[in-house]
C-alpha cells in the first residue's frame, strides 16, 4: 500500500522565517544540539590526534620499508585532516564552536597519542587508534539515528575511510610478517 505525502508550503515558509539567525537548524531538528556539538568537539580532538601521530610517524619512520609506509602515514594524517575540517564546519553550522583549543586536546580525544618506538609499533599504535575511532563513531551515528541525519551521514562518510584506514594498517603488518 502506497503511504502518502502531504506537505504544507505555507507552514514550512512560515517556519522558516523564524529564528533565521539559527541558519541551517530548524524547527524540524530533532537531536539534542548541544549533545551533538559535544559529541562532535570529542570526535574533532580525536582526529587532531592521530593528525599530529601519523604525522610524526611519518616524519620519524626509519628502516628498509620505512619510505612506503611513512608515504602511507603521510596519506592518512592528511585523511585525518580532512575528517576534521569537515567536523569543524558542522559544529559551526550546529550553532557550536569548534574546539581547537591545545589545552585538554588528549582528554577530549578517544584517540591516545603514542610516538612509537620502530616502524612495527607505530602501524600498531595507528592501527588502535583507527579501532577507536570506528567504534566512536559506529556509536554516535547509532545515538543520532534519524534525529541529525546531515551529521549522521558525514560520520558514516568518516567511519567508511577510518576502516579504509584500518585494513591498509593491517596490511602493512602482515607485510612485514608481523600481523595478528
Amino acid at each position: 500500500m502506497a503511504k502518502n505525502f502531504e506537505s504544507d508550503i505555507k507552514k514550512i515558509r512560515a517556519r522558516a522565517r523564524k529564528h533565521i539567525e539559527d541558519g541551517a537548524v530548524t524547527a524540524g531538528y530533532r537531536a539534542h544540539r548541544e549533545t551533538v556539538i559535544k559529541l562532535l568537539n570529542e570526535a574533532l580532538a580525536t582526529e587532531i590526534v592521530c593528525v599530529l601521530r601519523y604525522r610524526r610517524h611519518h616524519f620519524t619512520a626509519t628502516g628498509i620499508n620505512a619510505q612506503t609506509v611513512a608515504a602511507e602515514f603521510l596519506l592518512h594524517a592528511n585523511e585525518e585532516q580532512a575528517h576534521a575540517d569537515l567536523i569543524a564546519g558542522r559544529i559551526v553550522q550546529l550553532g557550536g564552536a569548534p574546539n581547537f583549543s591545545p589545552e585538554g586536546l588528549a582528554t577530549r580525544s578517544h584517540a591516545e597519542y603514542h610516538d612509537g618506538e620502530d616502524l612495527t609499533e607505530m602501524i600498531r599504535e595507528d592501527l588502535v587508534a583507527e579501532r577507536i575511532a570506528i567504534d566512536s563513531y559506529g556509536e554516535v551515528i547509532r545515538y543520532l539515528g534519524s534525529d541529525d541525519p546531515t551529521t549522521r551521514r558525514m560520520l558514516e562518510g568518516i567511519l567508511a575511510m577510518e576502516e579504509e584506514h584500518a585494513d591498509d594498517l593491517v596490511s602493512l603488518l602482515e607485510e612485514f610478517g608481523k600481523g595478528k
